[in-house]
């Protein structure tokens, strides 16, 4: 590959990626270029040059046919936020939750770096398509890169090659990244975006977020910012499909921080009693969504990914034997441990690890034998769950928008927004307290609205503004719930058993959606009326239901206020009406005295 400098076959016809491609290659002086077709024999000499030179290791083919390690630098093996900067013109338009700079001081700063960084290396050149390639809610990219790494991980992740390059040429916009690993020095390494000129450049890392540009930095940062120009929203949400037993499925957009089982969520097996009563899951995506009003007023949704980036460790046949299932084959692994017999090992799976993440021999007192943060890069159309809906063009209809965070106390199992201003708020409250004793804190409240502070592109304030903007004459928008999976009891252990039996939170969710689900009106919303959750072959007492939807009016009042001082903080910019809308569920719970539940188990 390294000899494709006088590739022509491949040659843009679109004036502006070519001329983009010549001033990148002036500046960074590659040995040679090459233009990404997306073919599985261009995947497979990629593979080749990678296992010869040591970025992949081949792992057992007999067990995982098609899978791969690769070990990454042990100073670059998760996102930087801190090195992380959106450059607005503005300073103010990043807002307080992001870091900026000036763009003229951040482009010399970059280009500083990428000066001559390729030096006897190849620049791939990677048209992808974020999306359904034929989906008018897809948005395109071209990458430019030196890590044949991240021209086999886009490859997975995004639509990839010469169809994205031809919907490129046809429309002649899309995001430009670029990228080089340089020396991957942690005092060398910067992840800039420029949502102006819809430019990402990206230095010192090969890791997954930091690297493959069109995940969180497109996605996400540079995406939320066209989202708000153009008039959609680009989430950090999974999206699943719940068919019922009358073949009748309904789509739910869910924003989760981490640790708190999206991807568990967005594979979902119902229980048995479920299974066998005709209930299926789909899995559409399992991390990011963009919504776009449809002619009808409804919500359409797309997953912009074709593949998973998934965390390996706590991935098991416990927790998900979908996504297990999905990492069988065709799969590359990174920073996992490795067996006696050469296959991928992570703390949740059967086995012995021999090898540790950083080829080392396994020492239990050099800590895990996979990294915390290791993973596996699959073809979504890999996943047993997974919906062919996530090919329509048009996207899927969104019945419900779901907020959720790690709240050991006072958040209920399950709340429903009053409208859509409610529902914004909620988003704008959500949060997780922190609960490992060797962060020092436990139990301190990290607030992450819509799950989306590393990821918004710009002004929280006026994300919070963009998002209201949408209730408007002629939309059906969806209904918006709050979920914790994770309330505990009084002797410290979790009230909810939380798997597979939040279907049978959903399933009431849809039935409110419906209109079938008459509910229990709240000061802080609705939540379920006695009976109205299916508990059939749940074995969960009526104590343990009445705490997890207890409603602690003295404490709601507490949070109410730590809730408007979190938001004061995006002040001049929070929106009015979100102000008014807090205060209204304050003086509802000044107001309000909460009769103790009925039980219902």
């Amino acid at each position: 590959m390294a000899e494709d400098q006088g590739e022509e076959n491949m040659a843009s016809k679109l004036e502006a990626l070519q001329r983009w491609v010549d001033e990148a290659a002036a500046l960074t002086r590659p040995a040679a270029i090459h233009w990404c077709d997306g073919s599985e024999a261009e995947y497979q000499a990629l593979v080749r040059q990678m296992l010869a030179d040591g970025t992949l290791v081949e792992l057992n083919q007999q067990t995982h046919p098609g899978c791969y390690l690769h070990r990454s630098n042990p100073a670059d093996v998760a996102r930087v936020e801190h090195l992380t900067l959106v450059c607005h013109p503005e300073r103010e338009d990043a807002g307080p939750n992001n870091h900026w700079m000036d763009p003229a001081e951040a482009h010399a700063k970059m280009d500083a770096l990428f000066d001559g960084c390729m030096r006897g290396r190849t620049m791939y050149v990677i048209p992808y398509c974020m999306g359904p390639i034929d989906s008018p809610l897809s948005r395109c990219g071209v990458e430019i890169t030196d890590s044949p790494y991240v021209v086999a991980n886009m490859r997975i992740m995004t639509r990839m090659g010469a169809a994205a390059q031809a919907r490129i040429e046809r429309e002649g916009t899309f995001v430009k990244g670029l990228h080089s690993t340089g020396e991957l020095d942690p005092e060398r390494r910067w992840i800039m975006h420029f949502p102006a000129e819809r430019l990402i450049k990206s230095y010192g890392s090969g890791y997954g977020g930091n690297a493959l540009l069109g995940k969180k930095c497109h996605a996400l940062r540079i995406a939320s910012n066209q989202a708000r120009d153009e008039g959609w929203l680009a989430e950090h949400m999974l999206i699943v499909g719940i068919e019922n037993p009358r073949g009748e499925t309904h789509y739910v957009a869910a924003a989760f921080p981490s640790a708190c089982g999206k991807t568990n969520l967005a594979m979902l097996i119902p229980p048995e009693g479920y299974r066998r009563d005709g209930w299926k899951v789909w899995t559409v995506g399992d991390d990011i969504c963009w919504m776009r009003p449809g002619a009808d007023g409804r919500l359409y949704a797309i997953n912009p990914e074709a593949g998973f980036f998934g965390v390996a460790p706590g991935t098991s046949n416990d927790t998900n034997p979908n996504a297990l299932a999905s990492v069988a084959r065709d799969t590359i692994f990174t920073n996992v441990a490795v067996t006696a017999d050469n296959q991928p090992w992570w703390e949740g799976l059967p086995g012995t690890p021999v090898t540790d993440w950083q080829g080392r021999p396994y020492d239990p007192a050099n800590g895990p034998a996979a990294h915390p943060n290791s993973r596996f890069t699959v073809s979504a159309k890999q996943c047993p769950t997974w919906s062919e809906k996530a090919e329509d063009a048009q996207g899927v209809p969104i019945s419900a928008i779901v907020f959720g965070g790690r709240r050991p106390s006072l958040l209920p199992l399950v709340m429903e927004a009053q409208d859509w201003t409610h529902g914004v708020l909620m988003g704008a409250a959500m949060g997780s307290e922190t609960t490992a004793a060797a962060t020092g804190a436990v139990g301190v409240l990290r607030r992450d609205s819509m799950a989306m502070k590393p990821f918004a592109g710009y002004h929280y304030g006026d994300y919070f503004a963009h998002w209201l903007s949408f209730d408007k004459p002629g939309m059906k928008l969806p209904k918006v719930f709050h979920v914790n999976w994770f309330r505990k009891g009084k002797d410290g252990k979790f009230l909810w058993p939380g798997f597979g039996q939040n279907l049978r939170v959903l399933e009431w969710m849809i039935a409110r959606v419906e209109g079938k689900a008459r509910g229990e009106q709240t000061a802080i919303g609705t939540l379920p009326a006695p009976g109205e959750l299916n508990l059939d072959g749940l074995d969960i007492d009526a104590a343990a239901l009445d705490e997890l939807l207890a409603v602690d009016t003295a404490g709601w009042q507490a949070e109410l206020a730590a809730i408007g001082e979190y938001l004061e903080g995006f002040a001049p910019r929070l929106p009015e009406r979100l102000r008014q809308e807090r205060r209204r569920v304050a003086d509802a719970l000044d107001g309000d005295v909460v009769a103790p539940r009925t039980a219902t188990a």
